[in-house]
Formats: C-alpha cells, sequence, structure tokens
C-alpha cells in the first residue's frame, strides 16, 4: 500500500519490528479520530518504544475523491505529525481482509504474527472520560510478553466507507 507520508509502498512486514505489529484502521474525518488523536500519537511512541511496528490504514475508498484522498491524507498526517506511515486501502481490501469494520479500530499482532488483540483504543469515544486504554496495555503486554487482559473490545467510531456496486434495475 502506498504511505502518504513517505510516499512509497510499505507492506505490514516491512512495519513490523522485533516484538509485533499494531495496525489502526482510522481516517481523516471520523469525529471519534479526531478526539482520540492524543490517544493514538501516544500509543505509537509506546509501540515505538516497545519495539512494535505502528501503522495507520485508510481504508474510506467511498471518500477517496475528496476528504480522504491521498492529498487530504498526506496534509492531515503532517497537520497531525504522523512519525508512522498512513497507508491507502485500495478498495478497503486491508478493512476487508482484516475484518475492519469502524475507524478507530485496532488491530495487534505479537513477534509470531499472531492477532492478540482487536477493537477499540479505549472503552470511551472521548478520552477525557475513558477508563480503559486498550491499545496502550495490549502493547505493554506483548512488549512483556504476558498475557493481554481484554483481548476484543467493540469499536467505538464510524463506519469504514467502502464502495459498494450498484444494484441493478
Amino acid at each position: 500500500m502506498k504511505d502518504v507520508v513517505s510516499g512509497t509502498d510499505k507492506s505490514f512486514s516491512d512495519i513490523k519490528k522485533d516484538k509485533g505489529l499494531v495496525v489502526i484502521f482510522s481516517c481523516n474525518t471520523c469525529p471519534f479520530v479526531k478526539k482520540a488523536e492524543s490517544v493514538l500519537t501516544e500509543a505509537s511512541f509506546y509501540a515505538k518504544r516497545y519495539e512494535l511496528g505502528y501503522v495507520l490504514v485508510n481504508s474510506n475508498e467511498a471518500k477517496r475523491a475528496d476528504e480522504d484522498s491521498p492529498a487530504a491524507m498526506k496534509k492531515y498526517a503532517v497537520d497531525m505529525k504522523y512519525s508512522f506511515p498512513y497507508l491507502i486501502d485500495n478498495n478497503s481490501a486491508a478493512a476487508d481482509a482484516f475484518g475492519a469494520m469502524r475507524t478507530p479500530q485496532a488491530f495487534v499482532f505479537d513477534n509470531t504474527g499472531k492477532l492478540v488483540y482487536k477493537g477499540a483504543i479505549m472503552d470511551e469515544g472521548d478520552p477525557a472520560k475513558a477508563k480503559m486504554f486498550y491499545l496502550k496495555d495490549a502493547i505493554k503486554a506483548v512488549f512483556a510478553d504476558k498475557e493481554i487482559a481484554v483481548k476484543e473490545a467493540k469499536s467505538i467510531g464510524c463506519t469504514i466507507k467502502r464502495n459498494t456496486p450498484e444494484v441493478p434495475k
């Protein structure tokens, strides 16, 4: 997939680090993503510190011509000071493969490639009200080779905007 930050193609195996990989399905427009930006950025620092690759993936194919265009994604990444890849998911292929339905939605893999956490970033849509930070807890547990307390949590956020085929008349 194309990384709008670097302008190069990247695969998940390119991004994975010694302890694993964190994949976040995200976008430029979802109010839940915007509220969670501070938590997503902090989680990226945790991932780097704890030797996990970290990447955001934009699967909003149906909005690719406007708010989630490559140019808009690049501007958003620069404005947010992303220090990690922000990938364009053509035809929502990665989202379909992962079963991702919302933004933001996290998938954490250990060093063997096993999915060890999927779902919400935190227990509330607003970081100020959150008591549980599932993503950060999962990153710490993977680094320490410990069992993750919460392995799955229902994602809170906007639906991924997929292109849907037209229904014949």
